[in-house]
């Protein structure tokens, strides 16, 4: 009972430093100390944090003597206490939309089933309250490989929510849009608006009439104007829902990992000192001439928020079909012909090597989207002679996503020093229907993080939230298990193992960000960035491992979240 007492005891004090400053010396012991340092699972008895940082790791023993009798002790009472999580990709400002919209995710993460659900969960969502937060009635995630009709939305499915509000729904791949007739007529959308190049606008069958539906460059730019907070308050509101979305999922840094206008607004969240955890964003290719100079680019973090690069995207979504491939897709999108492949995003090679160009007389980090194998073509065939032009010394290129990565692909990207940060939650969300649209051979090998490491590329793994729920828990299960929806084993031989798999979202997420020196092991003299779990990933049958919680997160000494 005493036992018992003194952790509520502790848990409270927690919760209270969790709204005020952090105690100068806390020591943690008494569970579960991994420290994610070297190629296998490390334990140590405790740690003691000093301010902001570590300063011991060792013996429970040491660690008191060295904290002195005014340290604060803390009783993991056999959880685990482990780096905090730095996810590989991800759209930190989009965490807000999928946190504040309709939910319209499907099973297990919402009840989004099927259209009659989708239509159900926007009509409670659509009150006025709602309505004012940006001025559209709004939704993410919805997924036309899962849902029952096996098709998208269309502005008559929408229609039955009103006529009278607009309303854009977001795919789960964040690469499309739905919007009903009244969001046609605010986007000034008609029969007669040409496609933008890279984008597509649905039309209906046998004419030019939109039918709601909006591909990637079409959809994206109309995305990020919709689903904004029209005032200061509604930002805030965003801002805060988004945030402590992140730290109850472990998070201690996370990445913007397309930033346009969003970035002056997380700029302002830093200079008001509202960020709770570190968030690096990559900006836009297009708009790097306006954010790169600023004082945002930078080494260190200010109020913890820096621009860390440039990001550039080559194609689209393979789920949803608009990944750049060099062979059709066994199963087209509705009015697509058969020797269909996707498409670019950037058709030109000169333009793409003029992109990158900049970025290498500039020494930025690039970040570079692509899914297809032709748009990684592309971008290898363009890297290559500005490696050999430049230099390629510790520029850690990363490529995002590669769903459709092929061995020989795999080969020069180690040869180009290119970072792979692969996807493995696509085989639980569409690892069934991969199989569908490209067929089941090539289907077991999307997200091949197991050749990849084996082959000696550095790898991480993300979650490209709000794609999927910022979980890495089950980005971890997912690249240990890779189990589908119906429980079909995608790609046996890809397997990570659980401690390889945390190593991806911890130390070589620090490193592949340029923070391996700061963050991403337990070691004395780095951030005390830390993650308190209610269970050991390597420890539980693996089926277990997306079951685990976050009971705390812990920012540079300061905890930022603790869970009731």
């Amino acid at each position: 009972m005493k036992k018992y007492l003194y952790v509520v005891i502790v848990s409270a004090m927690l919760i209270s430093f969790s709204l005020q400053a952090a105690p100068k010396i806390s020591v943690y012991f008494g569970g579960q100390i991994l420290t994610m340092v070297g190629d296998k699972p490390q334990y140590v008895e405790a740690i003691v944090v000093n301010d902001n940082e570590i300063s011991f790791v060792g013996s429970k023993k040491d660690a008191l003597a060295k904290a002195g009798d005014n340290s604060l002790n803390v009783d993991l009472a056999g959880k685990t206490l482990m780096p905090g999580f730095i996810d590989g990709h991800a759209h930190f400002s989009n965490f807000a939309s999928q946190a504040i919209g309709a939910r319209l995710l499907p099973p297990p993460d919402s009840g989004a089933k099927d259209i009659p659900s989708i239509i159900k969960l926007l009509k409670e969502w659509n009150t006025a309250k709602n309505r004012a937060l940006t001025g559209w009635v709004f939704g993410t995630g919805f997924d036309d490989s899962v849902i029952k009709e096996k098709r998208f939305p269309t502005k008559h499915d929408l229609d039955q929510v009103t006529t009278k509000y607009p309303i854009m729904i977001t795919h789960i791949s964040g690469h499309f849009a739905v919007v009903n007739s009244k969001g046609l007529e605010l986007l000034n959308i008609t029969k007669d608006t040409p496609n933008p190049e890279g984008g597509l606008i649905r039309r209906e069958k046998g004419s030019n009439e939109p039918n709601g539906v909006l591909e990637e460059l079409a959809a994206i730019p109309h995305m990020l104007k919709a689903i904004s907070p029209t005032s200061r308050e509604a930002g805030l509101q965003f801002f805060e829902a988004g945030q402590e979305m992140a730290v109850s999922f472990g998070y201690t840094t996370a990445q913007e990992g397309r930033a346009m206008g969003n970035h002056e607004f997380l700029a302002t969240m830093a200079d008001e000192k509202r960020l709770k955890i570190d968030v690096v964003s990559y900006i836009d290719y297009l708009f790097v001439d306006k954010y790169m100079q600023t004082k945002w680019y930078a080494d260190d973090y200010i109020n913890g928020y820096k621009i860390g690069g440039m990001k550039v995207t080559l194609d689209g979504s393979p789920q949803g079909r608009t990944a750049w491939r060099t062979t059709p897709y066994l199963l087209p999108p509705d009015g697509a012909k058969k020797d269909y492949v996707g498409y670019p995003a950037i058709p030109k090679d000169e333009d793409l090597t003029n992109i990158y160009e900049k970025a290498f007389k500039n020494n930025w980090q690039i970040l570079t989207h692509a899914n297809g194998d032709a748009a990684m073509d592309q971008m290898i065939r363009t890297l290559k002679p500005l490696t050999e032009k430049y230099g390629n010394e510790d520029r850690r290129f990363v490529l995002i996503h590669g769903q459709y990565i092929r061995d020989d692909q795999l080969d020069s990207f180690k040869q180009l020093k290119v970072i792979a940060s692969l996807f493995p939650l696509h085989t639980f969300y569409w690892g069934d229907w991969h199989s569908e649209i490209i067929g089941k051979e090539l289907g077991q090998r999307i997200s091949p993080v197991r050749t990849a490491l084996d082959k000696g590329l550095k790898i991480t793994i993300h979650t490209d939230a709000p794609v999927a729920l910022p979980n890495l828990m089950r980005v971890v299960w997912t690249a240990v298990e890779r189990t589908s929806r119906s429980g079909e084993i995608i790609g046996e031989g890809e397997r990570l193992t659980p401690y390889e798999a945390l190593q991806a979202i911890t130390i070589w997420s620090a490193h592949q960000h340029f923070e391996g020196k700061e963050k991403g092991s337990l070691e004395v003299g780095k951030l005390a960035d830390l993650v308190v779990l209610d269970k050991n990933p390597i420890d539980v049958p693996h089926t277990n491992i997306k079951d685990i919680q976050v009971m705390q997160t812990i920012k540079a000494g300061k905890v930022v979240y603790t869970r009731d």
